[in-house]
Parts: C-alpha cells; structure tokens; sequence
C-alpha cells in the first residue's frame, strides 16, 4: 500500500540526483539489490545495475547484492566484480534452472531469500528483465512495486516520473518491505574499491517451475558503443524520411562523432531503424553526455527516453517542433544539408 502526490518537473529535463538536506537515511535498514549480469556475457553488468546499488545505498543500513546464475564457477567473473562494488556483503544462489535467469524460476528464489533475510527493502535496475521480475517478486511478497525510482527522499519516500515524465510522482510506501526498480539515468554508477564484501554461496531453494523454456540466443556484434551506455548518440526520427536515407544521414554521423545509432518510435516504426534503437518511454532510457537528435519532432514519449541527457543537440526544419524546447543547442535546418555539412567539419577537426 503508498499513497502519492504529483508534481510538474521544474524543467521538462529536472531531476533529482541526490537527496535533499532534509533527506532521512535510515541505519536500520537491510536492503537486497538485484545484480543483473549480461545474457551474453556474465561477467559482465547491465547497464543500470550499478546505478541500482548507488540508490539502495542512498537507504542508509546495510546493502547486500544478490547473483543468481547456473553455478559457482560460470559465475565467478561476475562474484570477483560485485564484491568489490562497496556492498556489505553478497549472496550468490545457483541452480540449473537459473543459468538464464528467467522470470519464471527466478522470482520465487528472490522472495524467498527477502522473505527470510529479513530485508527492509529490495532494489533492482529497471531493465528488460526487472520489469519481468520485480512485480513477479511483490506479488510473492503481496506488497506493491514501486516502478522506475529517480530519487529517495527517505527509507519510505521515492519519486518517480508519470504520464511520459510530465510530471513526478511521490510515494510513500507503508509496506514493511518496500520493492522499487531504479531508473539508471538519475543515478551515478557505483565504483570498484579495493574493500572486497564477505561473500554467500549456496544452491538456490525454492525454485519456481520451468513454465518458460530458453530456446536460443543470437548476438549480434558491433563496432558501435551500446546505446544503453555510450556517452555520445545520435538518434534520427521520421524527418529523414527513408531508411536509405537514415543510414546514409544518420550513421555517417555517427561514425564521425564515434557514437551510438538510436531512433524515435516513429523511425523505427516506419521501418528505418530495428527495434532495439528506439529510444523513448517504450523504448531505451538513455541519459548521455551528448545527444543529438536529428528529424525528430520531440513527441512526449521520445522526450522521456533521452531528456535527462546532459547536452541535447536538434537539427529540425520546423522551427516550432518540440524538440527544441529541451535542446540545449538547436539548429533550424534542413538535415539533408546540414549534417552532411557537419560531419565534413567534424572530419576537418579531426586533422
């Protein structure tokens, strides 16, 4: 159970990233964070995990990480790094039937191990996977989720955005355990010290049932930077029209700034980008360095993907697109002229 008040954001690109001088930390809590490892790499995190172990730091008392993996030594790449991620201590639990991490056998072993830590609160990244897991967990548990947190006020007290990021919402949390997946962007990464935590290991009890099988996987691999962690992307929108010309526009773009590809849905939609660039409320929640948004009108559900970016670039023919109301730096043009302009001075730069 949360009540809850809403608020407009200051700015359409506020939010809060540390708490307030009246902020309360709480010592007695005892709070378990969700490691998410890579399906394709476990040994290495998602993006937005060690974002997730800086907020559930921000709780104040003890902060444990949990691993869950197939076993012990395909996990231990991933054990050497979250031990030294500034946690108080680290449970890894294994299983055959967890070697994937799916939802299904996953979720039971998570609320259990709440259940019987006696944990105050559970964090976790909101990812693909957190999204599938966490309301899983709260039903296990019967409490409420509370979703995509940008800020903890106190033990009990998060904000996090609605309607598209229109406007923030305050909760209040009376459940006894409080369950909340952590939006990456508002929150600094957690860093490697040379403090390692004491670490659990032990096969996994309480196992939820296979209702979902792993078939296959295919990994597709780039010279490109990730779209959910590079410091510099360049999306384009509807305004470029074709996907010839979003991959003889965009991606020469790109290349010169050394920066990842996204889209707005409309692109993706409309066939010029795959799905897995989209940017927006449906699609990535990125906060890079640089953003450069080309063709894109700046529609409520792209702005809630990319507008916590810390410096937002548009290049738009229409004067009066929305986009530009959040850009820092914005360029009334026609793209087709402009960015083949602008990459031949960025390579001239470079000389």
């Amino acid at each position: 159970m949360f009540s809850h008040a809403l608020r407009r954001p200051a700015t359409a690109r506020t939010s809060q990233r540390c708490f307030s001088a009246s902020s309360r930390r709480s010592a007695d809590a005892n709070v378990l964070c969700f490691i998410e490892t890579k399906v394709t790499d476990k040994s290495d995190m998602v993006p937005g995990t060690l974002n997730a172990i800086t907020a559930a730091k921000k709780i104040g008392g003890k902060v444990t990480g949990i691993l869950i993996g197939k076993d012990e030594a395909s996990m231990q790449p991933a054990i050497d790094k979250a031990k030294k991620l500034g946690l108080d201590s680290l449970l890894v639990r294994y299983a055959p039937a967890l070697e994937h991490v799916l939802a299904e056998p996953t979720a039971p072993v998570l609320a259990e191990l709440v259940k019987k830590g006696g944990y105050t609160h559970f964090a976790g990244p909101h990812s693909a996977l957190g999204k599938n897991i966490f309301p899983r967990v709260a039903g296990l548990l019967d409490v409420q989720q509370i979703s995509d947190v940008m800020s903890i006020s106190a033990p009990d007290t998060f904000t996090r955005p609605v309607y598209a990021g229109n406007a923030i919402s305050t909760v209040r949390s009376k459940d006894a355990i409080k369950l909340f997946t952590v939006r990456a962007s508002t929150w600094e990464p957690a860093q490697e010290g040379d403090k390692e935590a004491p670490v659990d290991v032990k096969e996994a009890e309480n196992v939820g049932p296979e209702q979902a099988t792993w078939i296959s996987e295919e990994i597709v691999k780039s010279e490109r930077p990730d779209l959910s962690s590079a410091p510099i992307v360049v999306s384009g929108g509807r305004g470029v029209k074709s996907k010839d010309a979003f991959d003889s526009t965009i991606i020469p773009l790109a290349d010169a700034l050394g920066a990842a590809i996204g889209a707005s849905r409309a692109a993706v939609d409309s066939g010029y980008a795959d799905n897995s660039l989209q940017v927006g409320q449906t699609g990535k929640v990125i906060a890079p360095e640089l953003y450069v948004a080309v063709g894109i009108s700046g529609a409520i559900q792209h702005l809630a993907g990319m507008k916590d970016s810390k410096t937002i670039v548009a290049i738009n023919k229409d004067p009066d697109a929305p986009i530009f109301q959040v850009a820092d730096v914005g360029l009334v043009a026609d793209l087709f002229e402009a960015v083949p302009d602008l990459v031949k001075k960025i390579e001239a730069a470079k000389q």
